[in-house]
Parts: structure tokens; C-alpha cells; sequence
């Protein structure tokens, strides 16, 4: 879990947003709906999107589970937060963990996303307050911000030793 090894014992019943917020205290993921509707508890699971409402914990024994609280130590993620917070990209912050974890799984899988990419990237995801323009313009600067900072580190052509 957000690159830490935990052994928990766990009905075979429980589901995997329990785990994280009740057994971890890993409060971010938030429980919205308990029937895959909402996406406020979307994690990423070996690196795919799950809703955590409606997956068991035994599924995911050994699985690389990554929540919003990774946000921290993921550039990426750490890049999102701000471009919501600079953009208005969420008001009541209930599902902007949600929409957090799927924006980043759809920059991971398309660097550079068109607005319709990014709507249909946190298609899963329901957000009651801000009617998604704030919302995609937070994920456009978000991408901005990791071209110009991916500029920004890469190599020069022609300085010494060329």
C-alpha cells in the first residue's frame, strides 16, 4: 500500500476500501456510494483503476496498491493536487481523490490527453459541484506543468562533450 508491505488479516467478505480506511486509517479514499457509481474510492491496483467499494481485499493479496495519500511522494499526482488547487478543480473535495487516482492512471497512459481523453478518463468518477470544466482545465495545466518540467530536465543537444 502506497509503497509500504502490510500483513493484515481480513474476512474473506471485506472489501478493499475497508482495508484501506478502516484496518490502514488511510482516510483519502473516500466511501461514496458502495456500488460502483460515484468513484470517490478509486485506487490504483497494479497500476489499473479499481473501485474499491466493490472489490474484496482477498483479491488484491500482493497487489502494488497505490491511494491518493501517494500523492506526496508522486510527482505526477503532487502536479494534479496543485493544478486543482490553482484551477478551482474541486469545491467540496469529496471525489477529488477519486479523480485524483483516475486522472493520474490516464496520464500514465496518455501523456499528453485531448479534453475528450480526459473526460472519458474520469468518466467513473461523479462530482456533485464543480460541472467538470474546472475539473478538465485542472488536468490540462497539470499536463502543461509536466511538459514544461519535463523540458526543463531533459539534455541539451551540442553542450560540452557533444
Amino acid at each position: 500500500m502506497n509503497g509500504a508491505v502490510h500483513e493484515v488479516l481480513v474476512p474473506s467478505h471485506r472489501t478493499l476500501l475497508d482495508l484501506i480506511r478502516d484496518d490502514l486509517g488511510l482516510t483519502g479514499t473516500k466511501r461514496g456510494c458502495d456500488d460502483a457509481s460515484c468513484g470517490a474510492c478509486t485506487v490504483l491496483c497494479d497500476g489499473e483503476a479499481r473501485l474499491s467499494c466493490i472489490s474484496l481485499a482477498l483479491c488484491h493479496d500482493g497487489a502494488e496498491i497505490r491511494t491518493v495519500e501517494s500523492l506526496t511522494s508522486d510527482a505526477r499526482l503532487k502536479r494534479l493536487g496543485e493544478a486543482f488547487i490553482a484551477c478551482g478543480g474541486f469545491q467540496c473535495g469529496y471525489c477529488t481523490p477519486g479523480i485524483l487516482v483516475a486522472a493520474r492512471k490516464l496520464l500514465d497512459a496518455c501523456p499528453e490527453p485531448s479534453d475528450d481523453e480526459i473526460r472519458r478518463g474520469i468518466s467513473n468518477n461523479l462530482c456533485r459541484c464543480t460541472g467538470y470544466g474546472s475539473i478538465v482545465e485542472s488536468v490540462r495545466r497539470a499536463v502543461r506543468a509536466e511538459v514544461e518540467c519535463s523540458a526543463a530536465t531533459a539534455p541539451r543537444a551540442g553542450g560540452r562533450g557533444s
